[in-house]
Order: structure tokens, then sequence, then C-alpha cells
């Protein structure tokens, strides 16, 4: 009974170090500060499609939620020259978090938002002026991921907030581009994420007068991570980088939230301390050097 005991012990302590780190608000609790969670569902939904994106979500899991609809008459509001008979199905929850917490993005449908990543979410709600949330996706069936975005946006102005329309289009831009990057010029997701992090958190810091100077910023990038693109894909970057210039940014406190966003991309893609994984190896050698030895 010992031994087990002592099993069960172990097996524990694997559990709480493999489970995520990131910061979630206290399931079943309301933060009377912030409001309830809004959880925006795709208008084009069935309602067998839409039960299913509750219970991904975990919608009866929460004290409370505000629940709304995203059309494609909310995308013309939010993006110029949108189309308002656009298909909306991918769903998002959004729960405010207090200043300084930052943006906390995940997917809970992986295999079926198979366009946008977490980090081109977060880079183009940024741009968009969301910051301190969780955000959950969603979809019950395989679709690129675009109109989570809208719907963010929308759930986000339920909250009280109100969004600037011009920041919201070159956000829509951003998010394009950033998925015809992964797609058609084979760039890697998480590259293209670090990329568009990189420059902004340059514009941020160097502050810009000029498009020629965008531009230098965009060709040290590309050439810092090793990235090609047709002049034509280059071209649209330039163009994106330098409307984001002209955006009314306070972009000392950009520059603090793309660094943390920085920090998550590289961590990823594996840029971390090899000292940290050895010292992971090394303490999970000896566990299971431990555990046999209770049975010899």
């Amino acid at each position: 009974m010992k031994r087990f005991l002592s099993m069960i012990t172990v097996l524990l302590l694997v559990i709480g170090i493999a489970s995520p780190l990131t910061a979630q608000a206290e399931d079943g609790v309301v933060d009377e500060r912030f409001g309830v969670p809004i959880v925006v569902y795709g208008a084009d939904l069935s309602e067998t499609e839409k039960e299913s994106v509750k219970k991904s979500l975990n919608v009866a899991e929460e004290a409370e939620v505000e629940e709304i609809m995203v059309s494609g008459s909310d995308l013309v509001k939010y993006i110029k020259d949108g189309n308002d008979k656009a298909r909306m199905y991918s769903s998002a929850k959004i729960t405010r978090q207090e200043a300084g917490k930052g943006l906390v993005i995940s997917i809970v449908t992986e295999d079926n938002i198979t366009q946008v990543t977490s980090e081109m979410y977060a880079n183009a709600m940024l741009t968009a002026g969301i910051e301190d949330a969780i955000v959950e996706v969603a979809a019950p069936k395989k679709v690129t991921g675009h109109s989570a975005l809208v719907g963010i946006y929308k759930a986000y102005e339920v909250t009280g907030e109100t969004l600037d329309t011009e920041r919201t289009d070159v956000a829509n831009d951003e998010l394009n581009l950033a998925t015809k990057f992964s797609k058609e010029a084979g760039v890697d997701s998480d590259k293209v994420s670090e990329l568009l992090t990189e420059i902004k958190k340059q514009i941020a810091e160097k502050n810009p007068a000029t498009k020629e100077e965008v531009e230098k910023i965009v060709t040290e990038q590309l050439s810092k991570l090793n990235i090609e693109l047709s002049e034509a894909d280059r071209q649209l970057l330039i163009d994106l980088m330098d409307r984001i210039r002209n955006l009314d940014i306070d972009f000392n406190k950009f520059s603090e939230q793309l660094s943390d966003m920085t920090a998550t991309i590289k961590e990823k893609i594996g840029e971390i301390d090899p000292g940290f994984w050895e010292s992971v190896k090394e303490f999970f050698a000896k566990l299971f050097e431990s555990i046999q030895s209770w049975f010899k």
C-alpha cells in the first residue's frame, strides 16, 4: 500500500508538471470587473453545429455567458469591401482580463481551423486594438478560420469597447496576407507569425517616418529570418506595414505586447534555452529510475 501511494504521488507530480502553464480564467466564476464571457456563433451554423461549438467552447461550464451571432452584415461593418453574403461558421468565446495580462489565444478545434493559427489571430487582434483577453476559437467542420476574427471584433465591442474600423480593416488584410504567405508562398505559418511580429516590433521601436524606412525594416527582417518572397508579395507586405505605421496606435504599449508575442512564438518554434530541456530530460530520467526500483 505504501508503495502504491508513492506511485500515485509521483503520477500526480508528473501531471502537474505536464499541465499547461497558460493562465486561464477561473472556471465557473463571473469576474464582475469585466462582465461575463461573450460567445459568438457564426450565423450559418445549423442547430446541430451550434451545439457542437458550444461543447467545444465549454459553454455549459461557465457560470454565465452572453451569446450573440455574427453574420455578413457584421463583416462589412469592420472590413471595407467585405462580402455581406459571406458564410460564417468559425466561432469564438472571449473573456476579458485585467490590463497587462495580454492575449491568450487557443484554437480548441485545431483540425477544423485549416489556415489561421493562434499567433495569426493574436497579431491581427493587436493591430485591431484588442488586448488583455482570453480567446478560444472553434468550428464544427473544416473552415479557414477567417470569420472568427469578425466575431471576436463584435464580441469585444459587446463588452463596452469601441474599435477603430480602419484598424480592423488593416488587421483583416494582415490576416489574409499571413494565410496567403503560408498557403501560397510556402512559408511555415509560425515563421509568418514571427515575421509579422518582428516587423511590427521594429516599427514600434524605430518609429519610421517614411515608407522607405518601413521597406528597410521589412527587408532586414526577411533576411534575418531567411524568408524569400516574390517581389509582388514583398511589396504587399511593405504596403501593409506602412498602413500599420500610419494607424493611430500607442506604439509604446504595442511594443510591450509584441515582445510577449515574440517570446511565445520563438518558444513554439523551438528557440528555447537548451539547458532547460536538458534539466527536464534529467528530471524524468531520474524519476523513471526511481519508479523502476520499486518493482525490483
